[in-house]
């Protein structure tokens, strides 16, 4: 099975068939897809004007796509470069115990749905690399009270996601899951009183 750096390479390769081309960029997102499979492909035709379902996109454009792909698997890696320096050094302390935001980290080793989108037409706006810069960002300044992406307080529990984890709160402006020990116990309250009161209304 090829990897991610193989089928960059392909991607690149001029002389192969524009359709194979598109189709090495669509196995890179085997190996990293950060919102997901389906919403990483949707975001990244987005931002680089291919139709999803376009079979022969511009070679440029798939270009430019997989530019923005590697940027923030580049992004990632060297992420994770560090925390396993870091756990290596706290086990040598005699720190055995990741704490919450490092046992969620270990779940999404590798980068495939490190912040799930659970509808795969809403995503965060901005490049990739930005995004998981401002996650990072997140996750080594503790709990907050909002979505760690956005800013935005519009979190809503949802009990039905069609992914692992099956609950969790979203954000009702980008769309991400976001992941539990980013929030406050008092944004995760927030988010399951925002489910109740949506459905009162509705009745």
């Amino acid at each position: 099975m090829a990897g991610f750096r193989a089928l960059a390479r392909e991607v690149r390769n001029p002389r192969r068939h524009i359709t194979a081309r598109r189709t090495s960029l669509r196995k890179c997102l085997e190996r990293f897809a950060p919102y997901g499979h389906r919403a990483t492909w949707h975001h990244l035709c987005t931002r680089s004007g291919i139709a999803p379902e376009d079979r022969r996109p511009d070679p440029l454009r798939l270009l430019t796509a997989l530019e923005e792909l590697e940027e923030a698997r580049t992004l990632w890696l060297a992420y994770e470069a560090d925390f396993a320096a870091r756990r290596r050094q706290e086990k040598l302390l005699g720190i055995r115990q990741p704490s919450a935001v490092d046992d969620w980290h270990l779940r999404t080793w590798g980068g495939c749905d490190i912040i799930p989108c659970e509808n795969p037409q809403t995503h965060p706006d901005g490049r990739l690399a930005d995004v998981l810069r401002r996650l990072i960002v997140a996750m080594e300044s503790g709990p907050g009270s909002a979505c760690p992406v956005c800013a935005r307080q519009d979190l809503m529990w949802r009990e039905d996601l069609d992914r692992y984890p099956s609950a969790g709160p979203v954000c009702g402006d980008c769309g991400i899951v976001v992941p539990l020990p980013l929030l406050t116990t008092e944004a995760l309250s927030a988010a399951r009183r925002a489910v109740r009161e949506s459905r009162y209304a509705t009745v």
